[in-house]
């Protein structure tokens, strides 16, 4: 965040270092973009995760999202997919280390509708290959 701040230098760009699972917005935003997040939100997690996204937004707000698709040629030669049961998998870095993390490959049809019970009319789709994405926007009302 400090080379940022330095980078940009803007007195409009606020920055928040925060758990992402407990921040509540303290106003609202026009659009609400992540990519290759969500399928790092435990599923236990994901409709309060998606109702901070809806909180986030003004009505009509816009939102993006883009993230890996389970795609087995679309890992690394030395990571292995998660068992369709679970939420975990090893993630091998390049210096060795290993590291346990949540990864979730969620269907569109089931992503979908999370978003609109949060609020949220997001059209998901997936690539051809590597990739799941949405965009839409916050309902009305």
């Amino acid at each position: 965040m400090a080379i940022n701040r330095a980078r940009v230098a803007s007195e409009r760009v606020s920055y928040v270092q925060a758990d992402l699972f407990t921040w509540q917005p303290t106003h609202t935003y026009d659009a609400v973009c992540f990519c290759f997040w969500i399928s790092h939100v435990p599923t236990e997690r994901l409709d309060a995760f998606l109702n901070t996204v809806a909180t986030a937004l003004r009505p009509g707000g816009k939102i993006f999202f883009v993230d890996g698709r389970r795609e087995p040629t679309g890992t690394a030669v030395d990571h292995q997919l998660p068992e369709a049961d679970t939420q975990l998998m090893t993630r091998k870095l390049n210096d060795g280390r290993e590291f346990e993390i949540v990864k979730n490959f969620y269907e569109p049809n089931t992503l979908a509708a999370r978003f609109v019970a949060a609020g949220l009319d997001v059209t998901v789709r997936e690539t051809q290959s590597y990739f799941i994405y949405g965009y839409g926007a916050r309902f009305y009302g």
